[in-house]
């Protein structure tokens, strides 16, 4: 277990993954295209709003409500076709564009000053020689930090049209004198590959956050260099992956299959069966392979594991995924704003489709997980069959004949429980207020430079019961009324994610993953199944 606090504190939050993320085909704008019908005078909606803008008693921003009204009517129809205003479609479609427009830099906000944790390779900060723990003072020659910064005004600050320039003062972490850099806003790459290491001396271990229009590309490049260490099997991690676009996900499961093999097939009402097949170019057809999912592994992941499962190509470890089953198409306004709507169904190589079931109600839909909780299906797998999706005769088989279920999302071949008996709320607590980047940045550079690289201070560097002490006093100062009983029993976690926060700091999130994975229970039963 022993992973980021702000992975394993997920409720409800991360169940909108599915809804938000989802599987998109492409995008269309609504207005340079005919919709096969047009909203003229009998349009009720158009009507209401019209009559609430003209006649209502106290004034009214419509285009607020005709958001509103327009997703309500979506969310009777499913949990997964919603109505996205221009912020979030903007958000959502640029973080599957594989980057962004920026200078590529993470921060975090400590007293009030913008303290940067990552740089992006090649973007405009990196190029620049900004590098990690530098404070930016000024920026264009005005005050910056201690001006009551917050996330949307740095945002709109370090945010612009590509080619713009930007003057910043920045202090290092070892003096406080200002150096100045100019910057030209630029295009920035982002990876939807977490982290690519070699998890055993012959098996190579990748995570994949999202199903990005990049992630093929950057799955292939990685597996090539573990090929070079040694790989020869693999473990794929899809824990909390909410999915992302189709064609990413049938490229990816190209990567494993040989020629021919059926990945997924697609049909609606109104959407012709559409067939998706493997082709001959694959860069790992043959080696052992191992995925892992959980319970928020969503739409694009299940395509994915579901085809491996289906086609006996890989081992499934880990817990039932969420269960979406639905493929939107997103449609977008000329005012930026969009609709993603549910125009398919997909069914994996033996014809089951995942859906779970939403005939209760968008409430209950999104408390699904929670229950699966109370009822202990997150502990054990006897308790997943216990359900009633699950007590129904499956008709459906692999291709080696194994029983596989449809319904309700895809279960594993190897069931591996969650391990929750760490967590705690002062452990959501400390990760919510960042201080475990915080006392990196305060406490722990100095030794952090007394290493070369990330192994060596993965494998060397010891946070023992004093530095825990150390860093709960530090963090005392944000938190308040620290449970003893709760650190007590979140002492050992809160090692390995104080070691892991450091490492990210200075070696980026490879090393980081390597360092929260070191004792992982479910990544060694994926290691274990390979070999």
């Amino acid at each position: 277990m022993k992973r980021a606090a702000g992975i394993i504190f997920r409720t409800m939050v991360l169940v909108l993954l599915g809804v938000t993320i989802g599987i998109f085909i492409s995008n269309r704008n609504l207005m340079n295209q005919s919709l096969g019908f047009s909203l003229e005078d009998n349009d009720k909606i158009s009507k209401v709003l019209n009559l609430v803008k003209q006649n209502y008693v106290d004034s009214v921003n419509v285009d607020s409500v005709e958001g509103v009204t327009v997703n309500n009517l979506l969310q009777n129809l499913d949990p997964h076709s919603l109505y996205l205003p221009e912020q979030k479609a903007t958000s959502l479609n640029e973080g599957l564009a594989g980057g962004f427009t920026g200078i590529g830099l993470e921060y975090q906000l400590l007293r009030d000053t913008l303290v940067i944790t990552q740089i992006y390779a090649g973007g405009p900060a990196a190029n620049a020689g900004l590098v990690t723990g530098d404070k930016i003072i000024d920026v264009n020659n005005k005050k910056f930090s201690g001006t009551h910064l917050t996330v949307q005004i740095v945002s709109k600050t370090l945010r612009g049209e590509k080619n713009s320039t930007l003057l910043l003062a920045v202090a290092s972490q070892n003096s406080a004198a200002k150096k100045l850099y100019t910057l030209k806003r630029g295009y920035v790459n982002t990876s939807s590959l977490d982290a690519s290491y070699m998890a055993a001396p012959d098996v190579g271990y990748i995570k994949i956050s999202k199903f990005a229009l990049t992630t093929d590309a950057d799955f292939r490049d990685a597996l090539s260099k573990l090929k070079t260490k040694g790989m020869q099997k693999l473990v794929l991690d899809l824990r909390e992956n909410g999915g992302g676009y189709l064609n990413t996900a049938t490229a990816l499961a190209d990567e494993f299959l040989k020629k021919g093999k059926l990945i997924v097939y697609t049909k609606g009402v109104h959407e012709d069966r559409r067939d998706y097949f493997a082709t001959d170019s694959g860069t790992f057809q043959d080696g052992k392979l191992a995925v892992i999912i959980d319970e928020y592994s969503a739409s694009a992941s299940e395509i994915l594991a579901g085809a491996l499962q289906d086609l006996d190509r890989a081992i499934i470890v880990g817990r039932r995924s969420f269960g979406k089953g639905l493929v939107q198409q997103q449609f977008a306004f000329n005012d930026g704003s969009a609709v993603n709507l549910t125009i398919a169904r997909y069914y994996t190589p033996s014809g089951r489709s995942i859906q779970k079931s939403y005939k209760a109600g968008i409430e209950s839909y999104h408390n699904e997980i929670a229950e699966r909780m109370r009822k202990g299906e997150l502990f054990s797998a006897q308790s997943n069959l216990n359900d009633s999706i699950f007590k129904r005769p499956s008709p459906y088989r692999t291709l080696s004949g194994r029983k596989v279920f449809s319904g309700g999302g895809i279960m594993p071949d190897v069931f591996v429980p969650a391990d929750t008996t760490q967590n705690t709320y002062l452990l959501q607590q400390l990760s919510d207020q960042q201080q475990f980047t915080a006392y990196t940045i305060d406490k722990l550079q100095p030794q952090l430079n007394k290493f070369s690289t990330a192994d060596a201070f993965i494998k060397q560097y010891t946070i023992n019961d004093d530095d825990v002490d150390n860093f709960i006093l530090y963090a005392s100062q944000a938190v308040k009324d620290i449970n003893s009983h709760e650190l007590l029993i979140s002492r050992p976690i809160i090692k390995t994610m104080l070691k892991a926060a450091a490492v990210r700091f200075k070696w980026g999130d490879n090393a980081y993953y390597e360092a929260i994975n070191g004792d992982d229970n479910t990544l060694a039963k994926a290691v274990e199944a390979v070999r």
